[in-house]
């Protein structure tokens, strides 16, 4: 592991307790110091003196895990769960919904954005909340987040019209977008590195949870009641977990001046950052939709939203004095692997989360609603292996061995779905889903751990924003991915479908219709039936054969991931101003050191 900067030694002790040393590589004592140089271990990780002599469960000075009780651990937690669950919930509950909707306000054309506006919102500022906490604090900015996502729930759940229902989903997801980040953020600032592997696996099962029973609890709601309940049940939900976050969730509060705060915000980076991935995700969501690939629409919107995300990167390199993303998070191989392995490993999550229900519905002529029972397999398999996961990382430190045995058994699994039948094979569709879930469940959170290993305190904050980000542009970029590869195929089965079934009937099979007819094809009985879904079901093990090869992907990613001895040891993370511009300072006395020392050298040379 790349060994963190050099702390300047002109320190006060004052400055001291501004600062927290890095407790995922070794382990502190209290004193500002230069972190012990790795040695390998017999099994080839990275160990320090400092890790490998801790003295296990002795808290120090300052660690907030010393001064919180069992009950109190539990509440923040299960508040904590609540947040992200409602979060993941809103992504999914609406999809057996959106049909009715639209029905009732007379809107086919409002659809596809009473998803989109509350994944777009979600995904661009996704990053931005992250910052935003590291100036004024952990805890009221997820409050903020949680009151932003249940004003948006309640103008959800009264909407009178198509138009405000998209706007209300807006504000919803950039409320959602911090219940997403902030949750992790705050596990990290509450426990050791050893220990928060735990809550960091909860926290994947809990996503994989809300995921799965979001369609069923939208079915249910839609045909029972009505679907403003979909929104209404929010409500309460995250009431409860607001006040238990006011008065157990203990972070360091840096009561931070609004109007500094605010001054002090990364501004153009935010909005550059925000802007080029609405755009972006924009041309990916309309593309093939809306507006043929082709179309000077679709183009445009991806290719400015790249350009302007790459005007966000050199602004952030060059520029931006508080960064959004700083540049440094992607200064060493075990960060960028762990990134990488980050956004394959939900560009193949995604996969069975959304085109497995496109198999149950078109190809076994199941539901909506029923294609999300038959997805149980799968999910529930990854969710308890996500908690056991994340305990097996609190007993005994080790998470690159859950990474990579996670990653083979996904490789297996996904190549598993391409020997599934265009008939219903039971024995193989819920064995093959337990064999993916076991392998997808382990890393939703452990690359992030990871990833933390080699971050120092002040960036955990924007590292961990910087992951969650690049998940979503991977569960994003895997449907389009996953649809254009379905469609591709359908329309080179067009002629036999136009010779079995006629030109009409094959017109609405193929192309950009494909996906969209699956209620057509579930309906489709006899010779018609036998020949539509065995089409359905050649596109879709083709495209599970690419993700199969990005679950190898990922396999090879991953073992560039370093390991390294976890601490037990956890001091409070101080956030707010105050700290960012001591650690700015910090950098500028490091850098001019170095430069004298360099031109002693170059002196001494000559």
């Amino acid at each position: 592991m790349a060994a963190s900067p050099p702390t300047p030694e002109r320190r006060t002790s004052s400055d001291s307790t501004l600062d927290v040393e890095r407790d995922g590589a070794y382990a502190t004592d209290g004193h500002s110091q230069d972190p012990p140089a790795a040695e390998p271990t017999s099994d080839g990780a990275e160990t320090t003196p400092a890790a490998s002599n801790q003295a296990p469960g002795a808290p120090e000075a300052g660690d907030p895990e010393a001064g919180r009780t069992k009950s109190e651990t539990i509440l923040v937690v299960g508040a904590l769960c609540l947040a992200l669950f409602l979060a993941a919930l809103d992504t999914t509950i609406i999809t057996t919904a959106v049909p009715t909707i639209a029905n009732e306000f007379h809107s086919s054309q409002g659809y596809i954005w009473i998803g989109s506006a509350y994944l777009l919102g979600n995904a661009a500022f996704v990053p931005t909340w992250g910052k935003i906490s590291d100036i004024f604090g952990r805890k009221p900015v997820l409050l903020a987040a949680a009151v932003i996502f249940w004003i948006g729930s309640l103008l959800c759940a009264v909407s009178n019209g198509m138009p405000m229902l998209i706007a209300s989903r807006a504000i919803q997801g950039i409320g959602g977008g911090g219940l997403i980040v902030l949750p992790n953020i705050a596990i990290s600032d509450l426990f050791s590195m050893r220990n928060r592997g735990m809550y960091f696996g909860i926290l994947g099962m809990v996503w994989a949870l809300a995921s799965a029973v979001g369609p069923i609890l939208g079915g249910v709601f839609t045909s029972q009641v009505t679907w403003r309940w979909c929104f209404y049940i929010n409500l309460p939900i995250s009431a409860v977990a607001i006040v238990i976050l006011v008065f157990v969730l203990k972070l360091h509060n840096p009561r931070t001046p609004v109007k500094e705060g605010l001054l002090a915000l990364d501004w153009p980076g935010s909005i550059l950052i925000i802007g080029g991935t609405i755009m972006w995700l924009l041309g990916l969501e309309l593309g093939g939709v809306s507006f043929p690939w082709d179309s000077a629409t679709t183009i445009c919107l991806i290719v400015f939203g790249i350009f302007v995300v790459g005007l966000f990167l050199v602004y952030e390199w060059k520029v931006a004095k508080f960064p959004v993303l700083p540049i440094r998070l992607f200064h060493t191989q075990n960060s960028v692997a762990s990134y990488g392995v980050g956004f394959t490993h939900a560009f193949v999550f995604m996969s069975g989360s959304y085109w497995l229900p496109l198999y149950y519905q078109g190809v076994l002529g199941a539901s909506s609603l029923l294609s999300g029972v038959y997805l149980l397999p799968y999910v529930l398999s990854l969710s308890f292996v996500s908690a056991g996961a994340g305990i097996y990382i609190k007993k005994t430190g080790n998470y690159k061995l859950v990474i990579v045995l996670g990653l083979i058994i996904t490789v297996i699994g996904f190549g598993l779905f391409i020997n599934l039948e265009p008939r219903a094979n039971w024995a193989k569709i819920i064995v093959f889903q337990i064999i993916a879930g076991i392998g997808i469940g382990p890393n939703f959170q452990a690359p992030l751990i990871a990833l933390q290993t080699n971050v120092e305190p002040r960036d955990i904050g924007s590292a961990t924003s910087c992951f969650s980000f690049i998940r979503q542009l991977g569960t994003s970029i895997s449907v389009v991915v996953g649809g254009v590869i379905f469609n591709n195929k359908m329309e080179s089965q067009y002629p036999r479908l136009k010779e079995e079934l006629g030109s009409e009937l094959a017109d609405r099979l193929s192309g950009s219709n494909a996906a969209g007819s699956v209620e057509l094809v579930g309906s489709l009985t006899g010779h018609d039936g036998r020949v539509a879904k065995t089409a359905y079901w050649k596109s879709l093990q083709t495209m599970y054969i690419v993700y199969a090869c990005f679950a190898g992907l990922s396999l090879i990613i991953s073992l560039m991931i370093k390991q390294v001895n976890l601490s037990k040891e956890h001091k409070e993370h101080k956030t707010g101003l105050k700290s960012l511009k001591q650690r700015d300072d910090e950098k500028e006395e490091v850098d001019a050191a170095e430069g004298i020392t360099t031109g002693n050298e170059k002196t001494t040379d000559n």
